[in-house]
């Protein structure tokens, strides 16, 4: 799965509306996929935009895209289609001398909502994703992730999010060889953004995942944990 940067704003300013545009790119570095011991290293685009209605993201975890509209203040519902990751043999020595099959990149459809407001001096956003692959056989996941503006003094901001995902019993099988639905991960980690000057920033962030349930005790399984890191330059519009 395509793992994104958050966009970090000052305090006081975390509604969407308030935070700027922007479009640029990163390094990773993931593992080959959530469960293996091999890490790799790719590029990353990153992108953040809010029209009315459309917009296009990689600040909540996926590379997505679509159009959303404000229900209540801070609360929106919009529908995405994502960007989701495969799995190569040519990434895992474990999944080659298994011989077991790639699963290509691809799409999914769904719905979202997302609630940003204020717990206190702290902003949070809260956001609720159900996510249907475009290839039937992939099945479905949703996700419900957390995230809270810990620091914003001066060109520094910090963040820390918590995201769990859950698979249905289609999805669990074709990516892990084995039934069952339920928590697939869940995962938390710090977010971070550094201003350069006034339409250039740095954003980044460090991320553990732990796989759950069934997928956990998948043969394909080689860990548990795995680990994230990525950083972007981006330019504001």
């Amino acid at each position: 799965m395509v793992l994104a940067l958050l966009p970090i704003a000052p305090l006081g300013a975390f509604a969407q509306s308030a935070l700027p545009d922007w479009i640029g790119a990163g390094v990773r570095t993931r593992p080959a996929y959530d469960g293996s011991a091999a890490q790799r290293t790719d590029l990353i685009p990153t992108v953040r935009y809010y029209g009315k209605p459309w917009f296009a993201r990689t600040t909540q975890g996926i590379l997505e895209g679509g159009a959303r509209m404000e229900l209540a203040r801070g609360l929106n519902a919009g529908a995405q289609l994502g960007y989701e990751g495969g799995r190569l043999a040519s990434e895992s020595d474990f999944l080659r001398s298994n011989n077991v099959p790639d699963i290509k990149a691809g799409a999914s459809v769904g719905l979202h909502v997302e609630w940003d407001q204020e717990l206190g001096p702290v902003p949070v956003t809260l956001l609720a994703r159900g996510r249907h692959f475009v290839d039937s056989d992939r099945g479905a996941q949703a996700d419900l992730r957390f995230t809270a503006i810990v620091f914003g003094g001066g060109a520094i901001t910090a963040a820390l999010f918590i995201q769990g995902t859950w698979a249905n019993s289609k999805s669990n099988q074709s990516f892990y060889g084995i039934t069952g639905s339920g928590p697939l991960f869940a995962t938390g980690g710090l977010l971070w953004g550094v201003d350069l000057s006034r339409d250039w920033i740095v954003v980044g962030n460090l991320e553990a995942r732990r796989l759950h349930g069934d997928a956990a005790r998948s043969p394909l399984a080689e860990r548990r944990s795995n680990h994230y890191a990525s950083a972007s330059l981006a330019y504001r519009f």
